[in-house]
């Protein structure tokens, strides 16, 4: 099984104003996503929530800000690591995230042979 990156980018000022009712609802979507992945016979193998943008600190060459570099809609809110077939299957398991507002990304991780 190969490893795939899900990145989970949203407009993180809809959490910022969501109803407790809509941040339980995205918890359960979580929790029916990590047995969805189970079911089509994938695994998750980490995953983890970021804090908002608001505590980024960005690192270029010998510069340091606050913030983010870039200011867009969509922020980088958490990944998940799974083992997947495939990327058609890494896919699926993609299209099964939830991201209530924005969507994610699918990356193949990198394997470097012989080191």
């Amino acid at each position: 099984m190969a490893e795939y990156l899900i990145l989970i980018n949203e407009d993180e000022s809809s959490y910022a104003t969501a109803s407790p009712e809509v941040l339980q609802e995205v918890m359960e979507a979580h929790n029916r996503f990590a047995k969805q992945v189970e079911e089509t016979g994938g695994s998750i193998v980490s995953g983890r929530a970021l804090q908002p943008t608001t505590t980024a600190t960005s690192v270029r060459g010998d510069v340091v800000t606050d913030g983010p570099f870039a200011e867009t809609k969509e922020a980088l809110g958490g990944f998940y690591l799974v083992e997947a077939r495939d990327l058609d299957h890494a896919l699926e398991i993609g299209k099964l995230c939830p991201a209530r507002f924005g969507g994610v990304e699918v990356r193949p991780i990198m394997v470097f042979d012989g080191m």
